[in-house]
């Protein structure tokens, strides 16, 4: 994949984060809601097929009507550009599958 991707500081993470995301310890975290187990199962397709792209994985908590996601980079035991971006990615997605974030 190249060069280690940039660590982040909690500050810098949440400076660079979409709306409806938040910071917590060395995890970006948000939750949507889909309204629907459809909905949510088609966004849960969405954000893997961003990931896959990624080369970058979220974990993921599906339940009926919501969808959790926590994004975080292991190799270097914190937050880093990958996550920022993938979540960047997650929130252009959510519009088409669901009714809100809550922070």
């Amino acid at each position: 994949m190249g060069a280690d991707p940039r660590r982040l500081s909690a500050a810098d993470a949440a400076a660079q984060i979409p709306a409806g995301w938040r910071v917590d310890g060395d995890v970006l975290r948000a939750d949507y809601r889909t309204g629907s187990m459809v909905r949510g199962l088609a966004f849960v397709q969405a954000i893997v097929d961003a990931a896959e792209a990624a080369g970058h994985h979220p974990d993921l908590d599906f339940r009926y009507g919501t969808v959790g996601v926590a994004l975080t980079t292991h190799d270097v035991g914190g937050l880093t550009e990958l996550d920022v971006a993938l979540a960047r990615r997650i929130a252009e997605l959510a519009p088409g599958y669901t009714n809100s974030t809550s922070a």
